[in-house]
């Protein structure tokens, strides 16, 4: 009997063990911001101004240790840049998009060429 009431509370020790585990709040690996309502202004036409100052306090904010910007973010920055005609600021940021996100360096080097071709 001594075994059972051991073994018992062994398993309901275990089990608030696991269940205390599930209670953590998640660590997301990227902050978002204002990212996602910024594309959604860009698509019913907000000016790109009021969309490059809302994405560059986000990226301000996410200066700290442990915080980076969602892959998309540099290039639609860049990509409002580009808009105004601010092209070394575009370049930059696809640039950074480019070394944060190698999976997207075909599509950026296709964009920074595209800025060499209106450099001409």
């Amino acid at each position: 009997m001594k075994i059972t009431t051991c073994l018992l509370n062994t398993s309901v020790l275990f089990a608030m063990v696991l269940l205390a585990g599930c209670q953590t709040s998640p660590a997301y690996l990227y902050q978002w911001g204002d990212y996602q309502p910024a594309i959604y202004k860009h698509f019913k036409g907000e000016s790109p101004s009021a969309q490059i100052s809302t994405l560059e306090k986000n990226l301000a904010d996410m200066q700290a240790p442990g915080s980076l910007a969602p892959p998309g973010l540099h290039a639609h920055l860049g990509m409002l840049y580009s808009t105004i005609g601010k092209n070394d600021q575009s370049a930059q940021e696809f640039l950074t998009e480019k070394k944060l996100f190698p999976e997207s360096a075909i599509y950026m080097d296709f964009l920074l060429s595209k800025i060499k071709k209106q450099g001409q």
